[in-house]
This record gives structure tokens, C-alpha cells and sequence, in this order.
């Protein structure tokens, strides 16, 4: 059974920094690649960042320069470093699994005061 616990989100004021965790079982992590997505009310889920099982990254462009991710395969994690918040990066934010079984976690509400 596959499972993906997200966890540190929060109320932040802009400008300010919050470190995601996305705690990965049920799946050999290590060979995985792994995301982060976020959906803002009233808006489609979006892309934010990347990692893959060889540690290549990439970013949307709205985070790029703010936000890291990177993971740890001893603890199959996954994190997503988010500094100089922005009141528009409010959103739940979803770590994801992608492959021919996609799997998602159960979000993580991130709201950035202004």
C-alpha cells in the first residue's frame, strides 16, 4: 500500500520560509521520482518542482530562485524549501509520485500572509 504523508505547512507572513515534508511508503523511493504540486482556490492544481531518482531537478518558473526540493533517500522523504513567501504561493500543497500508477498524498494547506 502505497502512502504519501505531507507535512509543515502553516500560516506564514510574506517574505517568510516553510520547509515541506512528503514521508514516502510503499514504494522503492530510491528509484523514484518525486513532485511537488499546489492548487490555490478557484485554480487548477500546478506544477511547482521536481526531483528525480538520480537527482536532477526542475521548477515552475514562479518558484524558481525560492523554493528547493530535494529528498533523503535513507528516510524516504522528500522536502520542498520554500523562502521569501509570497501571499500568491497560498495553496494546499500535494507531493506526488508519477508513473504508469500515479500516486498523490493528502495535501497540505500553506497560507502566506501579507
Amino acid at each position: 500500500q502505497v502512502e504519501l504523508v505531507e507535512s509543515g505547512g502553516g500560516l506564514v507572513q510574506a517574505g517568510g520560509s516553510l520547509r515541506l515534508s512528503c514521508a514516502a511508503s510503499g514504494i522503492i523511493f530510491r528509484l523514484a521520482d518525486m513532485a511537488w504540486y499546489r492548487q490555490a482556490p478557484g485554480k487548477e492544481r500546478e506544477f511547482v518542482a521536481v526531483i528525480t531518482s538520480g537527482v536532477s531537478t526542475n521548477y515552475a518558473d514562479s518558484v524558481k530562485g525560492r523554493f528547493t526540493i530535494s529528498r533523503d533517500n535513507a528516510k524516504n522523504t522528500v522536502y520542498l524549501v520554500m523562502n521569501s513567501l509570497k501571499p500568491e504561493d497560498t495553496a494546499v500543497y500535494y507531493c506526488y509520485r508519477p508513473g504508469a500508477t500515479p500516486y498523490w498524498g493528502q495535501g497540505t494547506q500553506v497560507t502566506v500572509s501579507s
